[in-house]
Parts: C-alpha cells; sequence; structure tokens
C-alpha cells in the first residue's frame, strides 16, 4: 500500500492517538488511554458552538520552513497564517486526490476556525470543559477534585471543530499527516498556539 493511501485508509481517531503519542508528556502512556482522549477531544471539538474570533488575522510567508499553517497568540490576539504552507497543502489535495474531502479554499477556512477554538479555549470555560470531559484528575481532595491539562487534546479538539465548522469530509488531521511526511519541510505540527 502507499504512503498516501495508507495516509488516507487511517482513522481521524488513530491519527489523534498518534499526535497524544507524540506528544513528550504522554510516553510510556497506555495506547488505550490516549484513544480515549482522542476519542474524548473530538467529540468535544464536534460538538463546539461556532467559535467567532476576535483575533487579528495576519497572512506572512515562512511557514514551510517552520512547519506552520497557522498560529494564534493571545497577546495581542492573532492569528497568523503562513500563505506558502497553504499553497502547499492546496497543492497537496489535489496531487492526493482528496478534494471531495477539503473543497477548494476549505484549507484557508479550516485554519481559521481551527485558531478561533485555540482562541476560545484559550479565553472562556470552554478550556476547563474541555478538561472535565477528559477526565484526567491529577488531584482529590474529598469530593473535590482538580482536572489535569492533556497536552494536545486541545489540538485534536481545534481539528474536530474545523472539520465540523467547514463540513470537510475528514478532520485536517489527515492533511497535517500529509502535510508532514510531503515534500515542504514541516518539522512540527502545522498549527501552533502561543500564549
Amino acid at each position: 500500500m502507499s504512503r498516501t493511501a495508507d495516509l488516507a485508509a487511517t482513522d481521524d481517531i488513530e491519527f489523534g492517538v498518534r499526535l497524544l503519542a507524540a506528544t513528550p508528556t504522554h510516553e510510556g502512556r497506555d495506547r488505550e488511554l490516549l484513544r480515549h482522549w482522542a476519542t474524548v477531544a473530538t467529540e468535544f471539538g464536534a460538538r463546539l458552538s461556532p467559535a467567532p474570533s476576535r483575533a487579528r488575522v495576519v497572512e506572512r510567508e515562512g511557514g514551510l520552513a517552520h512547519g506552520l499553517l497557522a498560529r494564534y497568540t493571545s497577546r495581542p490576539a492573532t492569528v497568523e497564517l503562513y500563505t506558502d504552507t497553504l499553497a502547499r497543502a492546496e497543492a497537496l489535495v489535489d496531487e492526493r486526490g482528496w478534494r471531495h474531502w477539503y473543497p477548494a479554499g476549505s484549507v484557508r477556512a479550516a485554519a481559521l476556525a481551527h485558531e478561533a477554538v485555540h482562541e476560545l479555549l484559550h479565553h472562556g470555560p470552554a478550556g476547563a470543559a474541555l478538561k472535565q470531559a477528559l477526565g484526567h484528575v491529577v488531584l482529590r481532595v474529598g469530593r473535590r477534585r482538580l482536572y489535569g491539562h492533556v497536552a494536545g487534546a486541545e489540538e485534536l479538539a481545534a481539528h474536530a471543530y474545523a472539520r465540523t465548522a467547514c463540513g470537510l469530509g475528514r478532520s485536517p488531521l489527515l492533511l497535517t499527516a500529509a502535510l508532514a511526511t510531503a515534500d515542504a519541510h514541516p518539522t512540527t505540527a502545522p498549527h501552533g498556539r502561543e500564549k
């Protein structure tokens, strides 16, 4: 099976498990726990209400060199869209025959939707709701529980939201994996977030 067919045959939850497994804080974690977290984060993101963004959008080049398609920064609230990576992603969709999953222009729309979720999770109660849904308890005192951050879960929620909000046939995680294995030069996930 070709690498392209192998990627397309991998379901979105498995891509989520791989993303979590590749996150440094999850070394040695049980694969079933990672699958549970991937499923919960994906379902959470798919159910999110529309997330209008108040962030300023800035388009620039240089994403391919840094492995970025888009990045949200909170101070000031800004979404950086990397036009070179967007163009490469659109070309890759055509090369792989995935246009039925990612209609023309949907990569840009999905990147904006994805980053809007990072903004939503960063600034509102949705971040705490995601932690609670994941159920990663780090401290118990009587009936009180403190839920911990699950690194990578916000990414999965943002990808699932983008898929749902943009009506995509597949999650942008497939495109992320394809970009990482293509001749582009990404060394990190094509979406990023900074505080």
